[in-house]
């Protein structure tokens, strides 16, 4: 059975006062400890660095990631351009 990738709507990040970051159209989490979590999300990677970070709310069927801790930096990896569309994350390693 061929596996199906997710369609969201839309991408959203929202970030309060550096102590939680709510995202929509998250695809994967590729990867998660208490200094950095990786995502795959409709428009690129989304790699979130920090301090004692936890994932509070996590559901890949909605596409909804909820973290919270001490956030440091948000970084996009990917080309937009393309209409969203990303090679998978071992797709780029092995490139």
């Amino acid at each position: 059975m061929a596996e199906e990738r997710k369609n969201f709507a839309r991408h959203r990040l929202s970030v309060d006062n550096r102590e939680s970051v709510s995202l929509t159209g998250v695809t994967d989490v590729i990867s998660f400890d208490e200094e950095q979590v990786v995502c795959d999300t409709e428009l690129g990677v989304v790699i979130l660095k920090g301090n004692d970070l936890h994932v509070s709310n996590l559901n890949v069927d909605s596409g909804e990631l909820d973290i919270y801790g001490e956030i440091n930096a948000i970084t996009y990896e990917g080309n937009v351009a393309r209409g969203g569309k990303q090679p998978s994350f071992l797709g780029r390693i092995f490139k």
